[in-house]
């Protein structure tokens, strides 16, 4: 590791710290839990709209692989918004 990757890393740690000082004191699993919410209800659906868009663009736009950008589009969105109950199903079939 080199000496950028090292600041880095330490500004990550400590940025981290100070921005959620919760999760800084918190235990793992509570942590985990935190990121699992804020990833399944937050950030997966934002980005399956995005990805929605950039299809949508794309198709207006007349590129000729629009058809698949708007597939992999739905497909995105499909896990994007059913991720949270993609995650409890598991969490059940694996208790």
């Amino acid at each position: 590791m080199n000496k950028l990757q090292l600041v880095l890393t330490v500004a990550l740690v400590v940025t981290t710290g100070l921005a959620m000082p919760e999760s800084a004191h918190a235990g793992l699993e509570t942590s985990l839990m935190g990121i699992k919410t804020k990833l399944t209800g937050v950030i997966l659906p934002l980005l399956s709209v995005i990805g929605i868009a950039i299809a949508g663009i794309s198709f207006f736009t007349g590129n000729p692989n629009a058809k698949q950008h708007i597939a992999y589009a739905i497909i995105g969105c499909m896990i994007g918004f059913g991720a949270q109950g993609i995650v409890d199903f598991i969490a059940q079939t694996v208790r």
